[in-house]
């Protein structure tokens, strides 16, 4: 990176009292030249700056990088005299001769705010004097820009000749603030942009807080801290908590006892409570299995019979018939078990039953013995009742 020596020479002429630039033409010059000392020291910490008047000429602060001693200096000058443009940049050019870095580039900016005495001629003759000491220089042009324009022109194209470009004139017009008009300015980026200074909003290398975080670590991170606690504040309204979420799902409402739901429900849960641990089918004999098959169809009907039964007392029926008759009622569920009973000692009803099951052979010997095992059980079960009933006289 370049490193330079810049002598800032600032207007401070009555005609610095005008108020056609916000809020004084001098006031909005100490911006711009707080603005133009930054982005030089910014720009490499061994650059210098140093500050000069361009009325009653007197070197205010010899070149220096400490931007604070420049600035406080500026804001003690008020306006005073005539503008003497060519002894001021006489004097810039005496103070850049004895710079301490001899490798330094040599830069006047002056600030020209007053209509220019000197004529065109002499200018352009301290223009070609300056371009041999190879010191560049760049003029503000504002509040007198008819009157100087011309003048200033013919003097920075002097400076550059045919092929330079190091020297420039920025001309601003009445109402616009300095800085602003400075900062995309060739004076503060450069022709190219390489310029950008970090941390100068609008000069394309601003910081995320306005500074180098490099200098304050501990600061850039307090600041990145705050503004993601701030975010978060401001993201939390738009998102509904989860309370609030949970409130608002709406709850399944359980189903009347008399619906087809509950007596689904209820089927399954006698059909759970009957369940038996299922055997270990291999260790059983081809009878075993078989008898076991029929026992598993037997209790799912005995299920089905079951809940046609409960269904049918859960829902009233309206009839006339009268409270002596619902003593039958019991005498019926005698003669249901009766017939039930009746049905498996019935070998019809058996063989319908075991044509029905996958992967029974109703030709083997095995069902038929488990077959004619499970007509003789009933028989043996009603010998017993009859056994144990009284004998009628």
């Amino acid at each position: 990176m370049v490193l330079e020596s810049t002598m800032v020479c600032v207007d401070t002429s009555e005609y610095m009292r005008n108020g056609d630039f916000i809020p004084t033409r001098i006031q909005a010059q100490q911006d711009a030249v707080n603005l133009i000392c930054l982005s030089k020291t910014r720009n490499n910490v061994e650059n210098n700056v140093g500050l000069i008047t361009l009325s009653n000429v007197k070197v205010l602060v010899t070149l220096s990088s400490d931007v604070g001693r420049i600035l406080a200096s500026l804001h003690q000058t008020q306006p005073n005299g005539d503008l003497t443009f060519i002894t001021g940049i006489r004097v810039a050019h005496l103070a850049l001769k004895h710079r301490m870095g001899k490798n330094h580039r040599m830069r006047i900016i002056a600030f020209v705010g007053s209509p220019i005495t000197n004529e065109e001629k002499e200018l352009v003759k301290l223009a070609k004097k300056l371009k041999k000491e190879k010191v560049n220089v760049d003029v503000v042009n504002f509040g007198e820009d008819k009157l100087n324009t011309e003048k200033l022109t013919a003097f920075i194209d002097t400076i550059n000749g045919s092929d330079g470009t190091g020297s420039h004139l920025v001309t601003i017009p009445p109402g616009t603030l300095l800085s602003d008009a400075l900062m995309n300015s060739p004076i503060i980026v450069g022709e190219d942009g390489t310029g950008a200074v970090p941390g100068l909003p609008g000069t394309g290398g601003e910081f995320e807080f306005g500074f180098d975080p490099s200098t304050d670590p501990e600061l850039a991170m307090a600041l990145r801290i705050s503004m993601e606690e701030q975010r978060q504040r401001q993201e939390a309204p738009s998102q509904p908590s989860e309370s609030a979420t949970t409130d608002a799902t709406p709850k399944p409402t359980s189903a009347p006892a008399d619906s087809e739901e509950a007596l689904l429900e209820q089927a399954l849960a006698m059909s759970g409570a009957m369940e038996t641990p299922m055997p270990d089918l291999s260790t059983m004999t081809e009878e075993e299995q078989i008898a076991f098959a029929m026992q598993m169809s037997l209790a799912q009907s005995s299920v089905l019979s079951g809940l046609s039964d409960s269904a049918a007392s859960e829902i009233p029926m309206e009839t006339d018939t009268p409270a002596s008759m619902e003593g039958g009622d019991s005498k019926q569920a005698e003669g249901e078990s009766e017939d039930f009973s009746e049905l498996m000692s019935d070998p019809a009803f058996l063989q319908s039953v075991m044509e029905n099951l996958p992967g029974v052979d109703i030709s083997s010997e095995a069902v038929r013995d488990a077959m004619g095992t499970l007509t003789q059980q009933p028989q043996t079960e009603e010998k017993k009742k009859d056994n144990k009933s009284p004998e009628k006289k």
